[in-house]
């Protein structure tokens, strides 16, 4: 039984790559590992068809007569659709194999491909413009970030939670304004545009939630 329980704290672990997490997490890949319906958890990441797929939420559906069934939401965190599958009770999965590697973005060619440089090897990633896409405009110059793989290939880029932007563009700040009741676009060094009070002028440094695209305090 505590063997039992050691296996699901990894799995969770594993399922964890996937949530906003510090840069400094340790790197590592969660064993291919079978599991059965009653160790479905959201945020475990399972493979189905040869794809890490991440469970959104699950509800059991208790018979009076058989085994209960168990529906669940997933993601495809390689194509970013979801599906819905119901299972018996006591049917298997396999887990994900999720390595989590922190990396520092280099460049980025016209054709949307970005490089970045593995922060433990050296050695120089490319990941493809589709990868990027819903991570691109916060990526911002010589940004630390996490790159997330799956059997050795990246899926996803990891972006940390708050950063320090520069705002490149804005409307002037209005004379005596020292409140946050005004406020105005930005565009961020990243190439974001986030909502900022109206006192922060073109060329200041800011800190963003990169979640939820606000504004939290001048840097």
């Amino acid at each position: 039984m505590m063997f039992r329980s050691a296996i699901i704290a990894t799995l969770l672990g594993a399922a964890a790559a996937f949530a906003p997490s510090p840069l400094n997490a340790q790197r590592g890949s969660a064993l291919n590992v079978s599991i059965n319906t009653s160790d479905i958890k959201n945020g475990l990441t399972v493979e189905i068809d040869g794809e890490p797929y991440k469970v959104l939420n699950f509800s059991i559906m208790k018979q009076a007569r058989g085994a209960a069934k168990t529906t669940v939401k997933f993601k495809n965190l390689m194509k970013g659709n979801t599906i819905e599958n119901t299972y018996r009770s006591g049917e298997k999965f396999e887990t994900a194999m999720i390595e989590k590697k922190a990396s520092q973005f280099t460049y980025v060619e016209d054709n949307g491909n970005h490089f970045f440089m593995d922060s433990e090897t050296f050695e120089e990633v490319v990941v493809e413009a589709n990868i990027c896409e819903s991570a691109v405009k916060w990526i911002d110059e010589g940004m630390e970030l996490n790159l997330i793989y799956f059997k050795g290939k990246v899926i996803e880029v990891q972006v940390p939670n708050t950063h320090v932007y520069t705002v490149v563009e804005t409307e002037p700040s209005l004379k005596g304004n020292t409140a946050n009741a005004h406020t105005k676009p930005a565009i961020l060094s990243s190439g974001a545009t986030v909502t900022i009070p109206g006192f922060i002028e073109q060329g200041s440094q800011i800190k963003v939630d990169t979640g939820k695209a606000e504004y939290l305090e001048r840097a």
